[in-house]
């Protein structure tokens, strides 16, 4: 049997050695298959950039007892370019299978993108969470190469900042909707599950450059542990998805 994994090891040395051209199609927002999907984005819009988002969501635990929610706290990931590998893309594109699947097979087979911070397995250095920018390579035999993009954080203000400071877009922005992944995506590294798909809008900080429009998208992994497992205090679990930029 085929692997996704060798699937997308051949898609990717293909890519690698094409040049990139137009898109021969529009890329879709993708659908959860849910009785309710995020909003559509507005036809005035143009899509600038896909994103593959590879990081960790923040959480913080009042206490250790049962019952205890951990509560959101922001989430530090590194930005990769993927725009020409969507599907149908002329000579760039990946077969939509594997395409559905990047965001998986990143999160399990790609090294972890972050500075740890000491002592902690998956948290990233508070005060210098970003390596040196460098692409991703995924771990086979051929050029699998995905482009470094840009970050995503939180500001000081809690304010999520997507900055693709390789091409001098910045998106600053606020949740408009949510709705839950997809029951079959992939729970992750720690197997907690899937984080909700989003729709994001700009802020009205006055922070965004040529964006106004975020969606994450078939997301991997990046769901909270319970507090009585993961202890008092901050958790971080590692996450992967889509960002389509507008």
């Amino acid at each position: 049997m085929v692997s996704i994994k060798s699937l997308f090891v051949a898609a990717m040395a293909t890519a690698a050695y094409a040049a990139p051209t137009c898109q021969t199609n529009t890329p879709a927002l993708p659908k959860t298959g849910g009785a309710k999907e995020l909003e559509d984005p507005a036809a005035n819009l143009v899509l600038k950039k896909i994103a593959l988002g590879y990081g960790i969501q923040n959480y913080t635990c009042a206490d250790d007892q049962a019952g205890t929610d951990a509560k959101a706290a922001g989430a530090v990931a590194v930005l990769y370019d993927v725009t020409n590998f969507y599907p149908g893309t002329s000579r760039t594109g990946i077969p939509q299978p594997i395409w559905d699947k990047l965001p998986e097979t990143v999160l399990r087979f790609a090294p972890y993108p972050l500075n740890r911070q000491p002592g902690s397995t998956y948290g990233a250095d508070p005060v210098t969470p970003f390596p040196k920018a460098k692409d991703v390579t995924l771990p086979a035999g051929g050029p699998t190469l995905i482009k470094f993009l840009g970050h995503h954080y939180f500001d000081a203000s809690g304010t999520p900042m997507f900055d693709l400071n390789t091409i001098g877009l910045k998106a600053s922005v606020v949740k408009k909707e949510a709705v839950d992944a997809p029951k079959n995506a992939y729970k992750g590294t720690l197997g907690t599950g899937a984080v909700a798909w989003l729709h994001l809008i700009d802020s009205g900080k006055g922070l965004s450059q040529g964006l106004s429009t975020v969606y994450r998208v078939i997301t991997a992994g990046g769901v909270a542990r319970a507090c009585s497992v993961a202890g008092k205090g901050v958790q971080s679990v590692p996450y992967t998805t889509y960002y389509y930029f507008y």
